[in-house]
């Protein structure tokens, strides 16, 4: 397993990409089994009202979360970009610009 961590406007957000050989979780809308590649990370948008309070960038912005949505691949590095730019994707949903998202691989969940 591989963490990808995307980190920016004092929040983080972190996915795992499965390798070949490793056991991606399953449930409904995994991809099949074929993928030796799987990148699953959670995705959210800002909401006007309800949703999670978060402070992102000095902000307070509501926050919804939607279900994790794993994708399959078949090269490594075509994952690993897949994933760098969900997580970038995910950030600017908030209003945080690509370049301000800093993307780190093999982080360990437990790190702040």
């Amino acid at each position: 397993m591989l963490r990808i961590r995307g980190s920016a406007g004092g929040t983080a957000l972190t996915g795992t990409l499965y390798e070949p050989g490793e056991e991606p979780p399953t449930f409904r809308g995994a991809p099949d089994d074929d993928a030796p590649y799987v990148w699953v990370c959670d995705a959210f948008y800002e909401v006007e009202s309800g949703g999670q309070l978060q402070r992102i960038g000095g902000e307070e912005k509501r926050v919804a979360f939607e279900s994790p949505m794993p994708r399959g691949f078949a090269d490594r590095d075509r994952a690993i970009e897949a994933a760098k730019s969900h997580i970038r994707t995910q950030f600017a949903r908030l209003g945080v610009p690509e370049v301000d998202v800093e993307i780190a691989l093999g982080v360990d969940d437990a790190t702040p």
